[in-house]
Formats: structure tokens, sequence, C-alpha cells
């Protein structure tokens, strides 16, 4: 339920003031990859590998890239797809225009959470410090993309209140996720859905925060990235010690 409140996050950016809110962004999403990058690499990787062969492990680790590709690809499609050749500010005119878009977020957030849910969980039964420093990682993540998709959702016209609620509606997928694989790894091995997230986990880092660093604009920009996403890499890489 943990992952569920950290949804509430997002209500920080209407006490924020923006300038404040933009300066904290850039070493939110750096640590938030540095962390995604180790815990996929210090953590699930060795986890999973260790539970399973390395071929069938490196199928399920490019499975879960490959899952949260199509997920991305879809979602940006079908978005486009109801809003063809609408661009610049007639196309964000108007609340009822932009509500496809908040509930796509909603929906591919509840995804990605429920997704999170299995391969946290399914570590932690492998080995509790691992699944802890999984969950932190996560946590680094989720920080950031709460913020951003409360804005969109409140930019889309709802309410903060409405926004906010369905923004922890849709992280309660990640207990559901949790629970439900505790329940299958009672039949079934569970070192395929580590290395699934721990595709996730890459995927999310190298595509979407990865790329926010190296489009900073000044050395200043591009040295707090690097720190900030140095710093997730080795808090970490001191965990799985």
């Amino acid at each position: 339920m943990l992952m569920s409140l950290v949804a509430m996050v997002g209500a920080l950016t209407l006490l924020l003031p923006p300038r404040r809110l933009q300066q904290l962004l850039l070493p939110l999403v750096s640590l938030a990859a540095g962390s995604l990058l180790g815990g996929a690499l210090f953590h699930m990787l060795p986890e999973g590998m260790e539970a399973m062969p390395s071929r069938s492990g490196s199928l399920c680790i490019a499975a879960g890239f490959m899952t949260f590709l199509a997920l991305e690809q879809f979602l940006q499609w079908h978005h486009s797809h109801r809003h063809p050749g609408r661009s610049g500010p007639d196309a964000a005119a108007g609340g009822a225009s932009r509500q496809p878009m908040a509930i796509l977020v909603l929906l591919g957030d509840a995804l990605h959470n429920f997704i999170g849910g299995l391969g946290i969980a399914s570590t932690f039964l492998l080995n509790p410090d691992a699944g802890v420093a999984a969950f932190v990682a996560a946590v680094a993540h989720e920080v950031p993309q709460e913020l951003g998709d409360f804005a969109i959702l409140v930019h889309s016209g709802w309410k903060p209140r409405t926004a906010l609620r369905w923004n922890v509606i849709s992280a309660l997928t990640f207990p559901l996720g949790a629970v439900i694989a505790w329940l299958i790894s009672r039949s079934l091995p569970v070192g395929g859905l580590v290395l699934f997230a721990c595709g996730n986990f890459l995927y999310i880092a190298a595509s979407d925060l990865v790329p926010e660093i190296k489009s900073a604009r000044s050395l200043r920009d591009a040295t707090i990235g690097f720190v900030w996403c140095s710093a997730g890499l080795l808090v970490m890489m001191a965990l799985a010690q």
C-alpha cells in the first residue's frame, strides 16, 4: 500500500512554485534513472538468473523490455489516432479534447504498476534484500512520474481532487500484482517474473529517463543529471553488498 501513498505526491505540483518544481525534476528523474538501472543490474538480474537457465532468463528480459515498448507505442499511436493532424494551441483547447490522453495515462500507469508489483514481489520472494532494493528503485521512479501524471490530468481539465483520487486508484494495481505474484509462486517459478520486471526497469531507464538527462541544455544541468544518476546507481550497488 505504500506505493499507493506515493501516488499522492502529485499534489506537490499545487503547492510548489512552478520554477522550484522544475528545478527539482532533473535531480529526481536522474536519481530515478540510476536507481532503476542499479535495481535491475545489481539485484533483479543476479537473482533471476540464479533461479533459471541463462537462455530462458535472457528471453524473459527481452520480453519485459519489448512489452513496455509495445505498450508505449500503442498508447502514442492511439492518442495520435484519436486526434489526427492536431497540434499547437488549438490541440490543447478544451478539456474534452484532452480526456483520452488523461485516460490513457491512467491506464498505462495502472498496467505499469501491476507489472511492477508482480516483479518486485517476485524478487522479494527470491531474496528479501533484493526485493527491498527493487522497491526503493521503483519508488524513486514513481515520484517524478506521479508528479508528471498529476500535472497531465489537471491540464486535461480534471479537478485536482479528482486527479489525485484516480492517481491513487491506478496505483492500487501495484499491491494487486504483488498478491498475484505471491499466489502463483506456489505453482510457478518466479525467476521469470523477476527478469521480466528487470526488462521493464531497463526499458524505463534507457528509453524514458536517460533521454531526459541527455537533453540538458547547459553544462550545469548535464553535470547535475550525471551526478544524481550516478548516485542512484551507487546506492543500489551499495545495497547489493
